[in-house]
């Protein structure tokens, strides 16, 4: 695939069964200032190719795809990440780990211009809010206190884009279905 311009407006992400939504949502329509561009997701590449690359970039991830089996993914902690300015992402942790980290591992081989470091390590999300650093623990605990863990079977990575706001809400332009077991 030729070198392309990447770009924030496209991603491969892992996308929960809808069934799964909604206490997730829940959270994420009270504490998560993207809940309306994002859906719930696991971000795997990301910024991704251009749209006009989506026809070639789809072949390359169904054959990337079809080689990862399916997984059983449990959502049952509470995580965050420290950013600059004392603001912090409250997040959901997937485990476990292993799988994650070998479905990365496909995906950054056939597209590696798409999985450069400073990204790594990889550390599966599922990004719930954001908050500040004073408030955060008091955030997580209470989120973890009424937290039942959830958990699915993750079957695609799914292809999205968006477009320039106002209507820049992302959408799936086609999922990926990994390995029939």
């Amino acid at each position: 695939m030729p070198e392309l311009q990447l770009t924030h407006q496209t991603a491969v992400v892992l996308v929960p069964p809808e069934e799964a939504w909604a206490p997730i949502q829940a959270i994420r329509r009270e504490h998560d200032r993207q809940v309306r561009r994002w859906m719930p997701h696991v971000t795997l590449l990301y910024p991704f190719l251009p749209r006009e690359a989506f026809n070639e970039a789809a072949s390359v991830l169904e054959r990337a795809c079809a080689g990862i089996p399916p997984f059983r993914v449990t959502l049952k902690e509470f995580r965050s990440f420290e950013h600059h300015g004392r603001r912090c992402t409250v997040w959901l942790a997937p485990e476990p780990l292993e799988p994650w980290l070998g479905l990365l591992a496909t995906l950054a081989r056939a597209f590696p211009q798409c999985a450069a470091a400073p990204r790594l390590p990889f550390e599966p999300h599922l990004s719930v809010g954001q908050t500040g650093r004073r408030e955060l623990g008091g955030l997580k605990q209470r989120l973890q206190a009424g937290w039942q863990p959830l958990s699915f079977q993750a079957i695609a990575a799914s292809l999205i884009w968006r477009h320039d706001a106002p209507d820049d809400v992302f959408r799936v332009e086609r999922s990926f279905p990994f390995a029939t077991p």
